[in-house]
């Protein structure tokens, strides 16, 4: 069963300027990741444009973050199918390549009645026969999993965590009070991710990590050393750059992010397209500012 903890980066899909995926720029982007010490990779999420991916694509993917972790931290593989049936299948696929396991989202754009959602995790989970980490994103997608869903969910062994995007910092202390240490439970969302990991949290699946790696690890391993003050002091210089996650553009933004800070492109898959004018100047100038005050990470 996993353990899965720590800083798990929900990572970007690269493409070319001919729309298929860039295989050499992910596998560049996804070294980054390893070299800072991340605790796992998760691919084809929201953040990695999943909506726009074919199930192949999402295997190819899926194939190239597990040739570059090498098996040195796990690599989950998001499910975020319209229907169980595609799930299952997606689930199927993703095990016979290799997934240490799933990050499944409720059927969407649907938005199910509680029993329905019940029914449509236990039956993805058992479809692939691994692990997986239930993502709860109710402002997103319209689907609120609710702490006392999970304590009736306690039961199938197969669920090991949870994606908590709620919004609500007092689910933290809900489903830790209800369930006790049954789930690993991960924050979902990066401008609460110090709250959560404070109201006792295990782990960070974080956006902004993609372009700054080093700081995100840094964050999570002060905050578990209880060295909570130099952890603040970093999330503070970071809160700006952490807005961005919460966007209906967070896509656009965080790609732009990556271009200006590690050399990426920021190129989306239509009916996304890359950020322009105002909205463009005003991110880079938050990443501007960023880097000319970007603090000096202790040791840890």
């Amino acid at each position: 069963m996993s353990h899965w903890t720590g800083v798990l980066p929900a990572v970007t899909t690269k493409f070319t300027s001919e729309d298929r995926l860039d295989i050499a720029e992910m596998e560049r982007c996804f070294s980054l990741q390893i070299e800072a010490s991340v605790h796992g990779l998760i691919v084809c999420g929201s953040l990695g444009e999943a909506s726009t991916l074919d199930p192949d694509e999402k295997i190819e993917v899926l194939k190239t973050a597990l040739r570059v972790a090498g098996g040195k931290v796990p690599v989950l593989l998001t499910v975020s199918q319209g229907s169980t049936r595609a799930s299952c299948n997606l689930a199927e696929a993703g095990a016979k390549a290799g997934a240490a396991g799933f990050m499944v989202l409720p059927g969407i754009p649907y938005k199910s009645e509680p029993h329905e959602t019940a029914a449509h995790y236990r039956t993805v989970a058992r479809a692939g026969g691994l692990p997986v980490m239930i993502y709860n994103n109710p402002p997103a997608y319209g689907v609120d999993i609710p702490p006392a869903m999970l304590a009736e969910l306690a039961d199938e062994p197969l669920f090991t965590a949870i994606k908590e995007s709620s919004d609500d910092i007092r689910r933290i202390s809900e489903i830790k009070s209800l369930c006790g240490d049954r789930f690993k439970l991960l924050t979902g969302v990066d401008n609460l991710a110090l709250e959560s990991l404070a109201m006792g949290a295990d782990g960070w699946v974080a956006g902004l990590v993609v372009a700054y790696p080093r700081e995100t690890v840094a964050i999570y391993e002060l905050a578990k050393a209880g060295r909570m003050n130099e952890a603040i002091a970093i999330y503070r210089w970071f809160r700006p750059l952490l807005d961005l996650d919460v966007s209906a553009r967070l896509v656009q933004n965080i790609k732009l992010v990556e271009a200006l800070v590690i050399g990426s492109n920021d190129r989306c898959r239509a009916p996304r397209q890359a950020l322009q004018g105002s909205e463009r100047a005003r991110l880079t100038a938050i990443v501007k500012a960023a880097e000319t005050t970007r603090p000096t990470l202790p040791s840890f």
